[in-house]
C-alpha cells in the first residue's frame, strides 16, 4: 500500500503541475505564408480536467490507509 500512496501522489503532483504549465504558459503561433496557426490559449476543458484528477490522486493518495 505504501508504493500504490507513493504513486498517486506523484501521479497527482505531476497532473497538477501540467495542468498548470498548459493554461498559463503562452502557446507558439507559427506563420507559413498567408496561412498562421495558433494553440488555443488560456485554461480549457482538457486543462481543469487533468488539474481536478491531479486533485483527486493527491487527495486518494493523502487518505489511503495502510493495511497491516
Amino acid at each position: 500500500m505504501k508504493i500504490l500512496k507513493l504513486v498517486l501522489v506523484i501521479v497527482g503532483i505531476v497532473l497538477i503541475v501540467l495542468g498548470l504549465y498548459q493554461a498559463f504558459v503562452p502557446q507558439q503561433v507559427v506563420d507559413i505564408g498567408p496561412l498562421e496557426v495558433s494553440a488555443k490559449e488560456g485554461i480549457s476543458n482538457q486543462t481543469l480536467g487533468m488539474i481536478g484528477l491531479g486533485v483527486v490522486a493527491l487527495i486518494a493518495g493523502a487518505f489511503l490507509k495502510n493495511r497491516k
